[in-house]
């Protein structure tokens, strides 16, 4: 069976020329629910100048309860005596699910720092972070919600890793391809799409650029889009 959190180079290179919101873009005409995008989040770390280059890794899920609860949807996977932080898969982007509502933090300065240890290549908490110095000292984009001065043990509790998450309606199960962009935001590919999202970036793209190259010349929104989008 083939590894889920592979991405061939070519590919990589290939996205690596768009942006998030031509990400958007494309899923969006797939019906991919929410376009992608983990709304809400904003960037703590980020290594190189503010608009850097974009990080695209597959994504390894870790999904968090409310202490003293259980859910039904997945089975408990953490083993006993391990902490989620040290099965960072290498080479992935960890993407957090915190349940709605809470004010602690699911993702300390510890955590991002073994993460890195790890091999993560970007850290996304759909949730709160806290010790924004050693977040900043891993050289990793780190994307949250908020921050909090309270760490996970104050109400939540890892429950299993690498299964799907629902982020608001988007949906990112492990494999899928987390786009990092410090621009524009994060948005999730799911693996299943990638040859079809590529396959329309080029014509997307082109057509804005003629949208815009006419709207320049005083050409209405209407009629460009008319002109130039209608049949995509």
């Amino acid at each position: 069976m083939s590894d889920p959190h592979t991405i061939s180079e070519d590919q990589l290179a290939a996205l690596r020329k768009y942006t998030a919101c031509d990400i958007s873009d494309a899923l969006l005409k797939l019906q991919v629910p929410g376009a992608g995008f983990v709304a809400d989040l904003q960037l703590y770390s980020q290594p190189g100048p503010p608009h850097g280059p974009v990080t695209i890794a597959p994504a390894f899920t870790v999904l968090f309860v409310p202490k003293g609860t259980t859910i039904d949807s997945y089975p408990a996977n953490i083993p006993k005596g391990a902490h989620w932080a040290d099965l960072t898969r290498p080479g992935t982007a960890i993407v957090i699910r915190q349940p709605d509502g809470q004010k602690n933090a699911v993702c300390g300065g510890i955590m991002a720092v073994r993460m890195k240890a790890r091999g993560a290549k970007t850290i996304v908490v759909a949730g709160r972070a806290r010790d924004l110095d050693e977040l900043r000292s891993t050289g990793l984009p780190v994307w949250a919600r908020a921050l909090s001065t309270v760490g996970a043990g104050a109400a939540s509790a890892a429950w299993a890793v690498e299964v799907p998450l629902d982020i608001d309606g988007t949906l990112v199960t492990p494999g899928d391809l987390v786009f990092s962009d410090p621009a524009n935001g994060v948005v999730v590919i799911p693996k299943d799409k990638v040859d079809q999202v590529l396959g329309l970036l080029p014509r997307l793209t082109a057509a804005d650029d003629r949208v815009k190259e006419d709207v320049l010349k005083g050409v209405s929104v209407y009629d460009a889009f008319k002109a130039h989008r209608s049949n995509l």
